[in-house]
């Protein structure tokens, strides 16, 4: 659950281009290459054969719940109400899209994200995903 926890942020790393200059436009700016459906098909398998073996579930089963879990990213960036879309469908086209309902604030980037702001934001994202932390945080029986 942890791993797939850092794989939904993966796609994120893209911050790091930032910081060395790539422009947030350029296919592998911020919310580019990186959140795109391919890459988290890459991801998926990726990650699948990095857990092969340690895992109850099959390979193929694996690699499909974390291509989900790194597309998950991606398309909900696309529902925030910031930035300049999102590359969905790089490396086919390079053109950024949003989602028609765009309920997600978007947050500040870097140290922006401890403002007010930033705050601000990530209460609403508490609020907004609390139903999603208390199924996965539920105790279950085994």
């Amino acid at each position: 659950m942890l791993a797939l926890s850092a794989l939904s942020m993966l796609p994120d790393v893209d911050v790091v281009g930032m910081a060395l200059g790539v422009p947030y436009g350029a296919p592998w700016g911020h919310r580019g290459a990186t959140h795109s459906l391919v890459m988290a098909g890459g991801l998926g398998v990726a990650f699948a054969l990095l857990v092969r073996g340690r895992s109850h579930r099959g390979t193929t089963t694996t690699a499909l719940l974390a291509m989900a879990v790194a597309a998950s990213h991606g398309l909900l960036d696309a529902m925030t109400d910031g930035g300049r879309g999102v590359a969905l469908l790089w490396p086919l086209t390079t053109q950024r899209y949003f989602l028609p309902w765009r309920p997600i604030p978007v947050a500040p980037i870097g140290l922006g994200f401890l403002s007010g702001e930033g705050l601000e934001v990530a209460g609403w994202e508490l609020v907004m995903f609390l139903p999603l932390f208390a199924y996965a945080l539920w105790p279950r029986l085994r």
